[in-house]
């Protein structure tokens, strides 16, 4: 069973690197369920998931970066409004109970299924986009939010970052992508540090699925350029919805 465990590990870190690393949206969706499963509290499936998030980080900002398409001003700019929701998330993930962590993560998936599904439709938002003050306020509130998500259920908080630089700030997908995976690594960064000062994280799954998602990042930064999505996404967001309509009907069922 150790060894099952290892590569089940591994295995679904390198599959959520290459799937976090292209679309930007940070592969802790599909490593928080098995977590889940395997019986961690919300603040150590947090924590732990946050470890692979940030290898992924690592190794896609640094392939990226050899492509030369991210935009490191924009990036850090995130980042840095992002931070202090990060710290903030992993406080708040020692008070939520595994059952309503459940309930909460699964509006996460079904969010991110939609994102994904109707991503070129946000494509084409872009064009309408203003410079109005409320655009403003929305993109700083966002990115703080996005902290709070990705130290709180850590899953990096890209779901947020991708759409608001993309309708807000009119970057292209081609780089949105990238940008938001440097945002992820700095703020995933600060939430595993937060939650090790806390003492939340269990080390040994965290570094097996940071082994698969360095190998993952990598992968999907080289493939991101040369694959088409279109079946990938269709395939990818119906199996989110279905695990997130798998957890809302256990925690009906346990009521």
């Amino acid at each position: 069973m150790i060894y099952i465990t290892i590569i089940l590990l591994i295995a679904v870190g390198v599959v959520a690197g290459t799937f976090g690393s292209m679309v930007g949206v940070g592969g802790g969706t599909l490593i928080i369920p098995i977590l889940t499963v395997m019986g961690l509290e919300p603040s150590q499936i947090a924590s732990t998931s946050l470890i692979a998030v940030t290898s992924t980080g690592i190794s896609s900002t640094i392939e990226y970066s050899r492509q030369k398409r991210i935009d490191y001003l924009v990036g850090l700019k995130i980042a840095a409004l992002a931070i202090p929701g990060a710290i903030i998330g992993a406080f708040l993930s020692s008070y939520i109970s595994f059952e309503h962590f459940k309930v909460y993560f699964a509006i996460i998936l079904i969010l991110t299924g939609l994102y994904i599904i109707y991503r070129n439709s946000i494509l084409k938002e872009r064009r309408k986009k203003t410079n109005s003050k409320s655009m403003h306020l929305l993109f700083y509130v966002g990115s703080f939010t996005a902290g709070i998500i990705s130290s709180l259920f850590g899953i990096g908080g890209g779901i947020i970052f991708v759409p608001l630089m993309v309708i807000l700030l009119r970057v292209s997908m081609f780089r949105a992508g990238p940008n938001s995976q440097l945002a992820l690594l700095i703020t995933s960064l600060v939430g595993v540090f937060t939650h090790s000062l806390l003492g939340h994280t269990n080390y040994v799954y965290g570094i097996l699925l940071a082994i698969g998602a360095l190998t993952g990042g990598y992968i999907g930064a080289r493939l991101s350029r040369h694959v088409r999505e279109g079946v990938l996404q269709i395939l990818l967001s119906t199996s989110l919805i279905g695990v997130a309509v798998k957890l809302l009907l256990d925690f009906i069922n346990n009521k």
